[in-house]
């Protein structure tokens, strides 16, 4: 299956031009603009974490290549370790690229992951580039296509699933049936600005290339929310709600809680710290020994999750609640546990911070 995809993926450049991603920006200035300051942008060259964890995982084959680097032409030759990255590759260098998104005609599933299939173009013709806009604009460098396809299925090459090379599941940010309309709803909404530099046709808006997610303030806000229900006998009931299309958790570095406390005064007189089941994340195991990264790993030893639209509820007794107390629920993203950042050696990147989501207060009166 692996093989299909590498195969697929080089025979469909090598009848293609390579357009770089600073090329883009000779009439996508905003665009390119949006796209560097992503997570689409990062790959082994300028992502630490990625790169600390590709090489702990083998410090010859980079297997990570087929969704990290798909440009490369020579993937098959990194996923077997014939090649190490090479940072004078331009190709390598614009990890998940302009070009190869917008050449994706097609995704075909399939049990591991999904294979991205790449349009093929005639040798000596300018290469024709996929897209949203219903009337795309034509220039000198490529053709534009509106392909319905493509803007369902798009995100599924990378973003539906993954096992690992023992069959375990342990990546998957989408249902089969789902719809990439959805990815891009949230994660591209429409801006203010035309998407090319001339904007000759006039456009009021176009589709964020900062693909906006965990590491974006506003982002989070949006994705969950939390309520606070006081009741009379000393219990507090806490909801928590996940907005998003996905799973809360759907990398395995990561890793989400609940914080509720009660002050009084300035004094914190009870937290639900000790309560696992406000924990979110993935514990893994290979031969019942934990591993941290989940590359070689045969089953998992914990997992506590909230599936896409999905709701969790806390009841919580506090024994000394009065009148005047103030009852505080927040919520924290975290893009790398500690356990994965000092497994890499990145204990003082600041990647374990937490990252507040939502946060909601409430009077006990």
């Amino acid at each position: 299956m692996r093989i299909f995809l590498l195969i697929s993926i080089i025979f469909s450049f090598s009848w293609s031009v390579y357009l770089s991603n600073k090329s883009c920006k000779e009439c996508h200035k905003d665009i390119y603009n949006e796209y560097q300051r992503s997570y689409h942008s990062k790959g082994y060259f300028n992502d630490i974490l990625h790169r600390s964890i590709a090489d702990k995982i083998s410090s010859k084959k980079y297997d990570c290549a087929v969704c990290h680097m798909p440009a490369a032409q020579d993937i098959n030759a990194l996923a077997t370790g014939l090649e190490r990255p090479n940072s004078s590759d331009i190709r390598q260098k614009d990890a998940i690229s302009c070009f190869l998104c917008h050449e994706i005609a097609y995704v075909k599933k399939a049990h591991r992951y999904n294979n991205i299939i790449l349009t093929k173009q005639t040798e000596g013709y300018k290469p024709s580039l996929y897209g949203g806009l219903e009337n795309p604009d034509e220039n000198d460098k490529h053709s534009s296509l509106n392909n319905p396809l493509y803007k369902d299925n798009v995100c599924k090459g990378c973003h539906a699933h993954k096992r690992n090379q023992n069959d375990l599941l342990i990546f998957k940010a989408m249902d089969d049936k789902q719809s990439s309309k959805e990815c891009i709803k949230c994660h591209m909404p429409y801006i203010l600005g035309g998407s090319e530099n001339m904007n000759k046709k006039a456009r009021k808006e176009h589709r964020s290339h900062y693909f906006y997610g965990i590491h974006d303030d506003q982002m989070r806000k949006k994705s969950v929310d939390l309520s606070i229900d006081i009741k009379k006998d000393n219990h507090i009931k806490v909801k928590l709600t996940n907005k998003m299309a996905h799973p809360l958790i759907i990398q395995s570095a990561r890793k989400m809680y609940l914080r509720v406390i009660v002050k009084r005064g300035n004094k914190i007189i009870w937290s639900n710290k000790a309560d696992k089941n406000s924990y979110f994340k993935y514990d893994y195991l290979k031969d019942k020994k934990s591993v941290i990264i989940p590359y070689s790993a045969t089953s998992y030893r914990w997992f506590n999750n909230l599936e896409a639209k999905k709701s969790k509820n806390y009841d919580y007794f506090i024994e000394d609640l009065k009148k005047g107390d103030k009852i505080i629920a927040s919520f924290y993203m975290v893009l790398a546990k500690k356990e994965c950042i000092d497994f890499v050696g990145l204990a003082k990147s600041g990647l374990d911070k937490p990252l507040l989501a939502k946060k909601v207060t409430k009077i006990v009166k």
